[in-house]
């Protein structure tokens, strides 16, 4: 099987976590080739920002999209192609500023496609502005005297959202991130990972990250825990926190009646008038 790397010039910045990402999501793609799938299952699309190079790198079909709007995209390619495995590459300025709307109405729709969330906490393309995860204090061009916002707790929202399966992984634990993504991708209905991703030149969290992330054992027991859990900086969690199952957006709208032809719908408004 091919290495799924592209011919493409790899321009991100050396150390940058979007390595990780890019490793852990060509290990899971591989191991469900290996299985039973075929690389035409997968498909990807990506926003605009260093998260959205991965679609020159990463070697399987896709679709790049507008600033804010690859969500869109992947929604589309799904309600037309329902046997695809569709996979879309967020960063947080992407996904929660710009598509910020189209993320809630994903997970509210329990959309059956994947967003993995790139979290490095800035706009780190366009030189280290503050983002919707900037934390408070955060120094950056557009906030050189600190960022003086509370940043979105993006599992908190993405749950109260809707959203079936929520995770949170860190780029630097490879293997880790791999075990999310797959089970994120074989999940039926909206799932979310935000991947926690160390920006080397505007927002290093390697060593914070390090000293302070913990992997949970299990999924926590209710959706009360799950957020306390999700709050705590001090030790930062990582896996799954919530898997369930619910009725996915494209059967519920396939399983209503036939749309009307346009003979029909202009005899239904004569008889209605």
């Amino acid at each position: 099987m091919r290495k799924l790397i592209s011919d493409k010039e790899n321009t991100w910045c050396i150390g940058c976590g979007n390595f990780g990402i890019f490793n852990a999501i060509r290990k899971s793609i591989k191991e469900l080739v290996e299985e039973d799938h075929t690389l035409s299952d997968f498909v990807m699309s990506s926003g605009i920002g260093c998260h959205g190079k991965i679609f020159d790198y990463l070697d399987i079909s896709g679709l790049y999209g507008l600033h804010g709007r690859a969500l869109a995209s992947a929604q589309g390619i799904k309600m037309a192609n329902p046997q695809l495995h569709v996979i879309t590459f967020g960063g947080d300025g992407d996904s929660l500023g710009e598509g910020l709307e189209h993320t809630l109405f994903a997970a509210k729709r329990n959309m059956d496609v994947t967003l993995i969330l790139h979290n490095n906490g800035n706009y780190g393309l366009t030189t280290g502005q503050a983002s919707p995860l900037s934390t408070l204090g955060f120094k950056g061009l557009s906030t050189p005297k600190g960022n003086v916002e509370p940043p979105f707790s993006a599992i908190n929202l993405l749950m109260e959202a809707g959203a079936s399966f929520v995770a949170r992984g860190y780029s630097a634990k490879i293997d880790h991130l791999s075990d999310l993504m797959r089970r994120a991708i074989l999940h039926k209905g909206f799932s979310f990972i935000e991947v926690l991703q160390p920006c080397v030149s505007y927002n290093n969290t390697y060593e914070l990250y390090n000293h302070r992330c913990a992997i949970m054992d299990s999924i926590p027991d209710n959706t009360e825990e799950a957020r306390r859990l999700a709050l705590d900086t001090n030790s930062i969690r990582l896996g799954v926190f919530r898997e369930e199952e619910r009725p996915v957006y494209h059967e519920a709208v396939a399983s209503r009646a036939p749309a009307m032809t346009i003979g029909q719908r202009i005899a239904f408004l004569q008889e209605n008038q």
